[in-house]
């Protein structure tokens, strides 16, 4: 008598199920993984892509923060001359200026989405340029907090870290909170100056994130132009009598001076009181995750009475003799 082997006796007809079932499922997973996203950007364009990006580019140094944040550094393929953060970028190639990007460069890193931020009109031309090249180009504005926030969505659906940038945003939205909850019994409100740039001076108006900063922080803007940035006089700064005065240092105003050497300024009430300080363009400038920190940061300056006291230590007790 023919004998039938054991497997033979044993198999069951449920397994060829169980082997499509689980090619279903890998399936299903493959298609989440790399499933289609779409967002429009603040042009009204609608960037949409096959799966999310993994050779980024930024044309503004704030996007590489973000995507830092959001666990996306490694999708970083180059970088502008100005960039240096996050470190793991230090070696990336660079591709020119963040308004004049050489568009040979860019498209040899094979990028499947480039980000920029919108404002001055030189900044669209490269734009344009890649556009017809076939690049994707997502072009974002971040004037406050409220729009920051949405940014850090759009960009963490397009780098698959949707999850990531919520996380972000609800974190960085609690900081603000608690600086508002700190301010909520503080009554004097000092006028502040931010200096853009000098000797050719410009200021922070009462447009832009600078502001917003200045007004989270529990300070008041003395700029009245509506405008993002406003040109004045040193007449005019007299005339304004700040009571705080930031002067930012970094590309936009590498070299600026101490109040206390330029002879007009230094009598104005900042100059005054001691309350004039120099504080990091990228901080506070530069669109992004360290704009909280700038906030916080400010809000100590204008408000030292808000710092925590020093832990007192107990005194040591003398032994008897």
């Amino acid at each position: 008598m023919r004998r039938t082997s054991a497997w033979r006796r044993t198999r069951s007809p449920a397994r060829p199920r169980r082997i499509w079932f689980l090619a279903l499922l890998l399936l299903l997973w493959a298609d989440t993984a790399f499933s289609a996203v779409s967002v429009t950007d603040d042009q009204g364009r609608v960037i949409e892509l096959e799966r999310p990006a993994t050779r980024v580019i930024a044309l503004y140094g704030a996007f590489n923060e973000i995507l830092d944040g959001l666990g996306r550094a490694g999708s970083i393929v180059a970088r502008t001359n100005a960039d240096r953060l996050p470190a793991s970028i230090a070696r990336l190639p660079v591709i020119g200026t963040h308004l004049r990007p050489n568009i040979e460069a860019v498209l040899a890193q094979k990028p499947d989405l480039v980000l920029q931020f919108a404002g001055r009109k030189e900044a669209s031309l490269p734009v344009e340029a890649l556009r017809k090249r076939g690049v994707r180009v997502a072009v974002f504005r971040a004037g406050n907090f409220a729009e920051l926030f949405s940014v850090i969505r759009r960009v963490g659906l397009l780098t698959g870290a949707e999850t990531q940038a919520e996380d972000m945003v609800r974190g960085l939205e609690a900081r603000l909170a608690a600086l508002d909850t700190k301010l909520s019994g503080v009554s004097e409100r000092p006028r502040v100056f931010f200096e853009v740039r000098s000797p050719n001076m410009l200021g922070a108006g009462q447009t832009g994130l600078v502001a917003e900063i200045i007004r989270r922080a529990g300070g008041v803007n003395c700029v009245e132009e509506k405008a993002k940035f406003a040109r004045l006089s040193e007449e005019e700064i007299l005339r304004l009598s700040p009571e705080a005065y930031l002067i930012q240092r970094g590309p936009m105003n590498p070299a600026p001076l101490p109040l206390a050497r330029r002879p007009r300024l230094r009598t104005i009430p900042a100059a005054a009181n001691g309350r004039a300080w120099f504080v990091d363009e990228q901080k506070y400038s530069r669109p992004g995750p360290q704009s909280v920190d700038a906030a916080e940061e400010l809000t100590l300056l204008l408000h030292p009475e808000l710092k925590a006291p020093a832990a007192k230590t107990a005194p040591r007790r003398k032994d008897k003799k």
